[in-house]
């Protein structure tokens, strides 16, 4: 067990017993009526403002935001943390492109099925070879949060915690579809939201704000720094990251598909305004550990550890609970998501092409044990921070956003642009990573892919028909 090590593992065991218990249960009980394919992908395309709300904010809401971002703000200081709220801006600007989305493909599956209607079959391979890496990186980032988190406060081996949120999210999500997914976010919206303002308030109470400054003036005063050079270019590199992730991620698509009709612009808005203040809250309290003369083993575990520290037994416990709420309400949905794609852009479109929709259905049950199994895998391997990890992959999603925002809004933009935005932008933005550093791979990506798609829709323009997107069912 670890030395710092703050909540009894017999209680982190219970905690785990009950929520594993209580998550598969809700799981089962949303999804005991998804038989169709259809219920089972998509909820039946009539998921409600409540509903949806709930569960774009509880998957935006994962170890992105509980872990990563007090990562960020303890290596970049005060932009790290507000950096981070930015993520919401992805969020806000879905909102009127899920609307777009419901009203051009009203029988639509995934945002693969976007790109190949939109653009053919060169640009849609491509990108399925970022969407399906990308997804690959987050699942192992939440699989890799899972057993910190729970490492870090009860000293439970990483393994252990690891393999239980995973297998868990795997047993939900294969028993109830997207339907459980969104059942189980909305318990664990209300648990996140709350968990956040009981834990922000007992740091407050907790903390002297005159001594954190003080001591971060006199032992790291560059995280106060708001000229910092690092933390700028994260600020805009972040902002595009996000935006990348939300525009070509089939987990967003999906539920753009499944919200009934007028549904998505008002749920997406809402869970923008509602996640602004939770990476900041996240991110503040790692600005406390020189205060308090903790050590950190791994930056990306100053989060659990500082809160387990200020605020003790209990306060160990409230956090423990509102992660691991986190990181299985945006599991579940990447799962759920990513099945799906590989379901009808791989399995079908390009292997059987004659499925059944109960082979579909099958296909999807069966991929979701797969990814489960092969993201324990890597997750074992343990080889990267959560940051890095994730940021490799925002060089790709950044070269996304021009092909789609453009693909979606403006006939003229052409098959070759978008093929070449993506691929050109993900080279570029990898080149960047490493030659750089992780704060702006996404930012060149994005610049990259602008330039080509601007350039080539000038030099030449398309007149695309919007009426081929209604070919998706086919």
């Amino acid at each position: 067990m670890s030395d710092q090590a703050i909540l009894d593992p017999r209680i982190a065991g219970v905690l785990l017993a009950l929520f594993s218990v209580l998550w598969v249960f809700l799981g089962w009980w949303w999804g005991r009526n998804a038989t169709g394919l259809e219920d089972y992908m998509l909820a039946g395309r009539k998921v409600g403002l409540a509903l949806g709300t709930a569960t774009a904010m509880a998957t935006w809401v994962t170890s992105n935001t509980t872990m990563v971002a007090p990562q960020l703000a303890y290596q970049l200081g005060v932009w790290g943390m507000l950096g981070y709220s930015l993520g919401s801006v992805g969020l806000l600007l879905f909102a009127p492109m899920a609307k777009r989305i419901r009203e051009l493909m009203p029988g639509g599956f995934t945002s693969g099925d976007f790109i190949r209607l939109r653009y053919g079959t060169f640009a849609w391979r491509v990108f399925l070879l970022v969407s399906l890496t990308y997804s690959a990186g987050w699942l192992v980032s939440l699989g890799t949060a899972g057993g910190l988190l729970i490492q870090a406060l009860s000293g439970i081996p990483y393994l252990v915690g690891m393999t239980v949120i995973l297998t868990i999210c795997v047993l939900y999500t294969l028993l109830g579809g997207l339907r459980a997914v969104i059942g189980t976010d909305f318990v664990q919206t209300i648990v996140i939201i709350t968990g956040a303002v009981i834990v922000g308030y007992m740091t407050l109470g907790a903390v002297d704000l005159e001594s954190v400054h003080a001591r971060l003036s006199e032992t790291r005063p560059r995280l106060l720094d708001m000229l910092m050079p690092a933390s700028l270019m994260f600020l805009f590199n972040n902002l595009l990251f996000g935006v990348g992730e939300i525009f070509h991620s089939n987990v967003w698509w999906s539920r753009a598909f499944a919200f009934g009709k007028g549904v998505g612009f008002k749920a997406y808005l809402l869970a923008g305004l509602l996640w602004i203040p939770i990476p900041i809250a996240a991110g503040f309290i790692a600005l406390a550990a020189p205060a308090i003369g903790l050590g950190v083993p791994r930056a990306d575990m100053v989060g659990p550890l500082v809160a387990a520290e200020v605020l003790g037994a209990a306060g160990a416990v409230l956090l423990f609970i509102v992660v691991f709420s986190a990181i299985a309400s945006s599991l579940d949905s990447l799962l759920a998501a990513t099945s799906d794609l590989v379901v009808e852009d791989v399995y079908r479109r390009h292997l059987r092409p004659s499925a059944s929709q109960g082979e579909l259905r099958k296909a999807a049950s069966g991929t979701i044990v797969v990814l489960g199994v092969l993201t324990w895998v890597v997750c074992v391997l343990d080889v990267t921070t959560l940051a890095k990890l994730l940021h490799f992959t925002g060089a790709l999603v950044a070269s996304t956003i021009w092909p789609i925002a453009a693909g979606l809004y403006w006939r003229r933009t052409n098959r070759l642009s978008a093929a070449l935005a993506m691929l050109l932008g993900s080279i570029g933005g990898l080149a960047a990573y490493f030659a750089i550093g992780f704060y702006v791979a996404a930012l060149v990506g994005a610049a990259i892919s602008m330039f080509v798609v601007l350039l080539l829709t000038w030099l030449r323009p398309g007149r695309f028909d919007w009426r081929k997107l209604q070919e998706s069912e086919g």
